[in-house]
């Protein structure tokens, strides 16, 4: 048990994820003064001087004692902005007093936002000088120089992939959410329902899908809105019928205004299970760009232990079947820290992805998300420790580096194994546009279908609003009128400041 005394100031939660970082599922109690009856005590004080605050830290668990002294001088003179200064010392001194006590070092310091590349991105487009900006980050938020190399490389690179990316607010891009999965994969939290026992919600589901495309194109149409990239993602998109793809993609390319200029198209093909040559037939006719075939694994046991009803040999056969149908560019994923899987395990499934060379490689930390099979039954799924997935991630980092994939995108997540993250590697010119987008969020990215949530941005205004659709088929299929209607309603008012004509 943890006692945490704070005062003059209310930053709980704040603290919390600090301590998030050193303690899997802490029990932390806030009290007004230490008692006798916890593992490790903390003092948190601040005080608010002239021209900027002083954070004052103590830890004491019985006999060692640590103490740390922060000042911050503010940046700006608005509440907002001395509130930010308050909060950064803080964190700063409890997170150094953590550091010298527990011996790990915090590589993201005391970071806990899921976009660390879009800090570096912001400092671009203020101009400041990058040594500047890598001496903001080190000094304000203890960003090591090795996170920060990282985050540079990948800055680096979306600009070099999207030449246009500060000015790319003119154009949205689009999500297509198919809530279907052949079977749920126990650390899963989207929205994906096992088809066979959902077979009933499919067709209705996809008019209404059908519905969501044709009045979102037409306003897209009326607008003259240019759209950068198309993803399909769920779920599993190759759940559905070639025939039902087929329809959707006709659909969109029939609906959707300047279908010729869209940068990227892909399908997340993510399950080898649900891949056929007729449904690889339907995305080479539609000129699908990009698919996603993701082995997670290519340790038998692992599958079959997370929910994955596929094979291995079945990856290795639908990666070559997309390769001789033309579909070249895949992208494979693999997940860090998978049940009962450590340093050997990791290294069978890169000696693997090395046979195939796929044109990109997106290696994922498994995070315990709260709703997932995995979070709510942790006793029955043994994982490997921090300092073996430290590993890990080194393993893989070396492995993309030696044959020739490129770090591009980034992004992290609460309860994520040894704080780590999660990063998309390629091979030059493999990169997905979309990652880029939906990560840096620089521009409206339109969400279609079950689970899909828009994120609107008017040109020029860099701010965002969230509008989720629903992420159960049934309270799709009730409401997507209402749900189109709505959105419109929004379209509108962000974007032109007018309310919406509803649909007939």
């Amino acid at each position: 048990m943890i006692q945490i005394t704070c005062v003059g100031h209310a930053f709980e939660r704040e603290l919390s994820l600090i301590l998030a970082l050193f303690y899997e599922d802490p029990q932390l109690v806030f009290v007004p003064e230490w008692t006798n009856e916890a593992d490790l005590k903390i003092k948190l004080a601040l005080t608010v001087q002239d021209e900027g605050v002083l954070a004052t830290g103590e830890l004491f668990d019985g006999t060692k004692r640590l103490t740390h002294q922060v000042n911050r001088a503010y940046v700006a003179r608005d509440e907002k902005a001395m509130r930010k200064t308050a909060k950064q010392a803080l964190c700063y001194a409890l997170l150094l007093m953590l550091e010298e006590y527990t011996g790990m070092e915090q590589g993201w310091g005391i970071l806990t936002g899921i976009r660390p590349t879009k800090l570096l991105h912001q400092l671009n487009v203020a101009g400041v000088h990058r040594e500047d900006a890598h001496r903001r980050l080190q000094q304000e938020v203890i960003l090591r120089p090795y996170k920060l190399k990282l985050l540079q490389e990948i800055v680096d690179k979306q600009l070099a992939v999207v030449p246009d990316l500060y000015q790319i607010d003119r154009e949205l891009s689009v999500y297509i959410g198919i809530p279907f999965c052949p079977t749920k994969c126990a650390y899963c939290t989207f929205p994906a329902y096992a088809i066979r026992s959902h077979a009933a919600s499919v067709n209705p589901f996809l008019a209404g899908l059908h519905y969501e495309i044709e009045h979102m194109g037409k306003w897209l149409r009326e607008n003259d809105q240019r759209i950068t990239s198309i993803y399909f993602g769920g779920g599993t998109p190759t759940s559905i019928t070639a025939d039902d793809m087929n329809h959707l993609f006709e659909a969109m390319h029939e609906s959707f205004p300047h279908m010729a200029d869209v940068r990227e198209l892909t399908v997340e093909a993510g399950r080898p299970d649900t891949i056929t040559r007729e449904k690889l037939d339907v995305m080479k006719r539609w000129e699908v760009d990009r698919i996603s075939i993701n082995p997670q694994s290519f340790t038998q046991e692992t599958l079959q232990a997370i929910g994955r009803h596929h094979t291995v040999e079945e990856t290795i056969e639908k990666y070559h079947l997309a390769m001789e149908m033309g579909l070249t560019n895949i992208n494979m994923d693999l997940i860090i820290g998978l049940p009962n899987e450590g340093v050997a395990e990791l290294a069978h499934s890169l000696q693997e992805v090395e046979k195939l060379m796929p044109a990109s490689l997106t290696v994922h930390t498994l995070s315990f998300k709260r709703a997932s099979e995995m979070t709510q039954n942790k006793d029955r799924y043994k994982v490997a420790s921090r300092e073996e997935i430290s590993r890990m991630m080194d393993m893989a980092s070396d492995w993309t580096a030696t044959n020739g994939y490129d770090p591009y995108y980034l992004y992290r997540q609460k309860n994520i194994l040894g704080n780590l993250e999660n990063v998309g590697y390629s091979k030059p010119g493999q990169e997905s546009i979309y990652n880029i987008m939906i990560m840096e969020e620089v521009q409206t990215i339109l969400g279609l279908g079950c689970g899909a949530v828009s994120k609107l941005m008017a040109p020029g205004s860099g701010k965002l609003s969230r509008f989720p659709n629903p992420k159960d088929p049934k309270t799709y299929n009730d409401t997507y009128k209402v749900l189109v209607e709505n959105k419109l309603r929004d379209l509108d008012e962000i974007y032109f400041g007018k309310q919406a004509v509803s649909p007939e």
